[in-house]
């Protein structure tokens, strides 16, 4: 069984998180970036098959700029068998439309039995991109999974919804995300660190996957306006000097259409 684990470069969330202002697009350079923790745990549920089925092959794959090539590493002393670098001067910005044409086309090369990741990224947070590639691809998507169970020609698992959860299941190939409720990630252990510097990392640019991803011509959003947060502003003080507390709340809630305006 071949896995392909779509991981990707983040500002930690622990750092501050900037736009800039010329572009419209995060400050990448204003805080540390890591792997996202969801690209991690669903490595990692691609490690546990591989640990109990010794044919199966994982290959962690990233579009981003050359710095990106360090959460790869990490997944390689994690325990991934080799991973694929999509980067281009093109790809800059790159909208999730965009994103999902290209990493369509770097897995068509590949052709795995699973497309694995996260629900979502935590400096974008759209939540769509595992449903866009399954698109891409003509193949069935099984998203947000809280539980995932593979066998030789199947996946299934546990959504949770509103009120209770279902189970979706689906053959394979096809395109899989999970959420937070899977378990954490393992640390790489010293072996491991040692023998990811070893694996194959192949860099593949929009020339070899004869794409023009070019952001500027093929976006389908754009960012027309970007200013700074404005600063914080002292709240409002409801002082009880003469016993009309009440109505001073209720007239700065109408003020503010949190509720209805006559009394």
């Amino acid at each position: 069984m071949k896995f392909v684990v779509l991981v990707k470069e983040v500002p930690d969330t622990y750092g501050d998180r900037k736009l800039d202002l010329a572009t419209g697009l995060a400050d990448r350079h204003a805080t540390d970036a890591v792997l996202d923790e969801i690209g991690e745990r669903a490595l990692e549920v691609a490690l546990s098959v591989a640990d109990a089925r010794p044919d199966a092959e994982i290959i962690v794959m990233t579009m981003g700029p050359e710095s990106a090539v360090a959460a790869l590493r990490k997944g390689l002393s994690m325990g991934a068998d080799s991973a694929v670098h999509v980067v281009d001067d093109g790809l800059a910005g790159a909208d999730l439309g965009t994103t999902a044409r290209v990493l369509a086309a770097a897995i068509r090369r590949i052709e795995p039995d699973v497309v694995l990741t996260g629900n979502l990224s935590t400096d974008g947070s759209g939540g769509v991109l595992a449903a866009m590639v399954a698109e891409l691809l003509d193949v069935p998507n099984v998203t947000s999974l809280a539980s995932v169970e593979f066998a030789d020609d199947s996946v299934s698992g546990r959504r949770a919804v509103e009120g209770g959860s279902f189970t979706a299941s689906s053959a394979l190939p096809a395109v899989v995300s999970i959420t937070e409720a899977l378990p954490d990630a393992r640390f790489p252990s010293f072996r491991g660190i040692m023998a990811g510097k070893k694996k194959p990392v192949e860099t593949w640019g929009l020339a070899e996957l004869e794409v023009d991803g070019a952001q500027s011509e093929n976006a389908r959003s754009i960012v027309i306006a970007v200013a700074e947060r404005p600063a914080r502003e002292a709240g409002v003080k409801v002082v009880d000097d003469g016993g009309d507390s009440a109505e001073q709340l209720a007239d700065y809630l109408v003020a503010q259409r949190l509720i209805g305006g006559s009394r």
